[in-house]
């Protein structure tokens, strides 16, 4: 894989490249909310709705990936007539980096996808869509489009979702421009045939894809050996690229041997999008003068940051570093934030949709109790937090001679419990000002307190978060283990 110094240097060259994408727009709508009973109606899911987002989807998020990169993209692209035509305008209009030349076409409808998510999960998808191929008018308009705005760009990248965009007329015009540039052309196909994309640098399907397109199964690296070498026979592509899920991607270039590259493990929380990504990582990398093998490595690193989150997000050049970081980094140790990174780390969980939580203490020497209580914690969010006292701050609350477990010795025994996502430390009597940056959904603390004595409450109900007391075990404390040992030290 890339070298994180590899890593950093293509991103820094990557300022001021230009890509064009050419392809079928959507509005990728996500309706956010809750699903905790079954409807007496049917046995199906009530959910109920929390909030609700609208973002750029197939070639509008290839488009947003592309310039989150840090890269300046020209997309091109058909609409309907409709108020949701006006809805992606806006948001096309709200990307920095990105320019669209948006052609509208009477009669038809703008492609809008909704998913309804509960706890980080889809739970329903509902498509309003047309798929004819476009009018004679809207493809004299993309042709003209195209051939205007591809002066100038290092990488053209066809977006093809079978929304009647990539129609054989516009398809040679992609192409034809792209040579007139020397740029190359990437595309991420749809349908039985790759040979209608003509002569272009790279086809990206995934496995189904290569096996619908070949008649062969596409399970084993065998198999996928097979499949690949039919599918360069029967086009004119000069390479193929099969992304394999957690199997990573297969490359394949005519004249070469099938290149078999692995990404690493991730836990997948929403696969939509990461075609997406991994297009614009590749179109990227190849404008910036990345071979084709650098360029799948960037992709399956993209890619696979992009599956780590809910809804067709964005990759940025951070979220690259802290990946190719995290491969060389434990598990646990991954847990152990700063505030700055806890922040972060907020601020993506809520971006899929998913409540945080919060609680703090000192615990010094787990025991069953504390286990017992973290795991109620979780259950009552998506991702908890801790909020560890350092070892100054528990001997100012306990006294001298605790904590009897150092900072670090008790972060890393907290960050090896499945139901924490996140350990940070704080220094003060008490975690307020961790609250107050954090902005916590759900404020955890023992049923020891009242909600009026919980530091940080009116913080967190004043912003319309809850507090949850959580029950605890009796017989269970730190300080009674502790005078149990002394009063036994054999």
């Amino acid at each position: 894989m890339l070298s994180l110094s590899e890593i950093q240097s293509l991103l820094e060259r990557v300022a001021g490249r230009r890509v064009l994408c050419v392809g079928d727009l959507m509005v990728d709508r996500y309706v956010y909310g809750e699903a905790d009973r079954i409807s007496p109606e049917a046995p199906i899911p009530v959910m109920t709705r929390r909030s609700e987002t609208s973002m750029l989807g197939a070639a509008g998020n290839v488009a947003r990936n592309v310039a989150a990169l840090g890269a300046s993209v020209d997309l091109i692209g058909l609409v309907g007539d409709d108020p949701e035509a006006d809805a992606l305008g806006r948001l096309i209009e709200a990307e920095a980096r990105v320019e669209g030349h948006i052609v509208a076409e009477r009669g038809r409808r703008t492609t809008v996808k909704t998913r309804f998510v509960a706890s980080g999960q889809q739970l329903l998808r509902l498509d309003a869509e047309d798929v004819m191929a476009a009018g004679k008018k809207a493809t004299r308009g993309l042709i003209d489009a195209i051939g205007d705005a591809a002066a100038g760009k290092g990488a053209v990248l066809l977006s093809d979702y079978a929304k009647g965009v990539a129609t054989p007329e516009v398809i040679a015009a992609v192409v034809e421009a792209a040579a007139a540039v020397g740029a190359p052309v990437v595309v991420d196909p749809k349908g039985r045939s790759f040979a209608k994309y003509g002569k272009v640098r790279l086809v990206k399907p995934n496995a189904r894809e290569l096996s619908l397109t070949t008649d062969l199964p596409c399970d084993t690296d065998e198999e996928v050996e097979r499949a690949l070498a039919k599918a360069l026979e029967d086009c004119e592509a000069e390479a193929i690229v099969v992304t394999r899920a957690g199997r990573g991607m297969s490359l394949a270039e005519r004249g070469r041997p099938v290149r078999h590259l692995q990404g690493m493990a991730r836990q997948v929380f929403d696969v939509s999008g990461a075609g997406d990504t991994a297009l614009a990582a590749l179109g990227v990398a190849l404008a910036s003068g990345l071979s084709l093998g650098q360029a799948v490595e960037l992709a399956i690193l993209a890619s696979g940051v992009a599956v780590a989150k809910v809804g067709t997000a964005v990759v940025t050049p951070e979220e690259l570093i802290e990946a190719e970081m995290a491969r060389h980094q434990a598990p646990i140790e991954a847990k152990l934030m700063t505030l700055d990174g806890v922040v972060k780390a907020v601020a993506r969980w809520r971006r899929e949709g998913l409540r945080v939580g919060f609680t703090n203490g000192c615990f010094d020497i787990l025991h069953r109790g504390h286990v017992s209580y973290l795991g109620q914690a979780r259950a009552a969010c998506d991702r908890l937090i801790v909020g560890l006292n350092t070892d100054a701050s528990v001997r100012g609350l306990k006294g001298e001679g605790r904590p009897v477990n150092d900072l670090e010795s008790r972060a890393l025994v907290l960050a090896g419990l499945a139901s924490v996502d996140a350990v940070t430390a704080f220094d003060a009597p008490t975690p307020l000002a961790l609250i107050e940056a954090i902005r916590p959904d759900v404020l955890i603390k023992g049923a020891d307190y009242t909600v009026e004595t919980v530091v940080g409450a009116e913080v967190v109900q004043g912003y319309g978060g809850v507090v949850f007391l959580a029950p605890l075990v009796e017989g269970h404390s730190t300080t009674a283990l502790i005078a149990r040992m002394k009063a036994d030290p054999a």
